[in-house]
């Protein structure tokens, strides 16, 4: 009988310790709907972490990207600009708001929106009497986007940015937290996140008007009245006081899970070096990468083993990896909308995986994966 190594998991959550001491605070009070002082308390950390003024605690990533477009008057036959690589949950927003998107490819050194070609694609908009209502970049894999670059771009046409920073909680851009300076950005704390509330997202702005507006909106959008009173539609999208309770634990370690994330990338690119056809996720020199996902790419011209048949081999050993995003201009549901460009996130996608990159794998957990990297490919 042989002896199953433990199973190694792509991103589990890594809980602190603080997170059950915060629970029963919320559960001592009595907190356990969607509000309470466990949500104060976790926008208020955020805020004071990120650098942003405002922030608001709802339900998901994905509904801080809706919050965001509806308050931003997206509506039926509006376009939006949006990343092609990256999660549906940024772009399932625009589709609720039966707005139209325009994907835009990666940018090859980033992976993230290519403002070229975002400039391009607006300017080319402009001569068709086009007006999009917002751009929506996404920070890959915990890499922001290049803001300045991006901000110039809509600057010149006047239009609203807004970070779809899911993905990168912890990173930085020039000095500071990713998503400052854009109109707003989203963020997540679903499971697998660098840090997780159990789920949840936030949206943040230096904008107090937009997140007040979000909260409302957020809670149902019900007015002040001693009855139910609503002067229009709103939604369940509020965090509980027991999520946000998970949130402030975890918020209290993300520098640690962030140095965490950073070295099993390092310990990845160095065990793996000396492999011809092996590359990984770059970092720009603008920012910290968190690297939430350590991501490896297979060069097929020198390594015969396509990353599918590394990913099946990996999980035959009890190890779990994962294609990269396959671009949202490649989804059934999708691919009738204009995509610009596509060649670059089309062959990071064919070559792309995610390998194990949980903030509480050991030495000896990236260097087994290591090994059984080097065995496949070497077969």
């Amino acid at each position: 009988m042989t002896n199953t190594p433990p199973r190694l998991f792509l991103s589990p959550p890594h809980m602190s310790g603080n997170e059950l001491r915060y629970i029963e605070e919320a559960f001592a009070s009595n907190y356990v709907a969607p509000t309470g002082p466990m949500i104060a308390k976790f926008e208020a950390d955020f805020c004071a972490y990120t650098g942003f003024s405002h922030a608001v605690a709802l339900t998901s990533g994905t509904a801080a990207i809706h919050l965001a477009l509806r308050l931003l008057g997206v509506t039926s036959g509006d376009v939006v600009i949006a990343s092609s690589l990256t999660f549906i949950g940024s772009i399932a927003p625009i589709l609720y708001q039966h707005a139209t998107p325009i994907f835009i490819d990666a940018h090859p050194e980033s992976w993230c929106m290519d403002a070229d070609l975002l400039e391009e694609t607006l300017t080319d908009l402009t001569r068709k009497n086009i007006r999009p209502k917002a751009v929506l970049p996404t920070d890959l894999y915990g890499q922001s986007c290049d803001i300045e670059a991006l901000k110039k771009v809509c600057d010149r046409f006047d239009l609203p940015l807004i970070i779809d920073a899911a993905e990168s909680v912890g990173a930085r851009y020039q000095g500071v937290h990713t998503g400052r300076g854009a109109t707003a950005a989203a963020f997540s704390f679903n499971g697998n996140k660098i840090i997780t509330s159990s789920g949840g997202g936030m949206l943040a702005s230096d904008d107090e008007a937009l997140i007040e507006q979000a909260r409302f909106l957020s809670q149902q959008a019900r007015d002040p009245a001693p009855h139910y009173e609503h002067s229009t539609y709103g939604y369940n999208y509020r965090m509980s006081n027991i999520v946000a309770a998970i949130g402030c634990a975890q918020l209290e370690v993300i520098e640690d899970r962030v140095a965490a994330r950073r070295a099993i990338f390092a310990h990845y690119s160095r065990e793996l070096a000396d492999i011809e056809g092996i590359s990984f996720a770059p970092e720009m020199a603008y920012g910290r990468h968190t690297h939430w996902l350590s991501v490896m790419l297979l060069d097929p011209a020198i390594i015969k083993k396509s990353p599918e048949a590394l990913r099946q081999f990996l999980e035959a050993h009890n190890i779990e990896s994962r294609p990269v995003w396959k671009p949202m201009h490649l989804q059934p549901a999708l691919k009738h909308y204009q995509m610009i460009g596509g060649k670059v996130s089309e062959d990071i996608f064919a070559r792309g995986l995610c390998l194990p990159s949980g903030s509480a794998m050991t030495k000896a957990d990236v260097t087994r994966v290591c090994t059984l990297i080097r065995e496949c490919l070497s077969v």
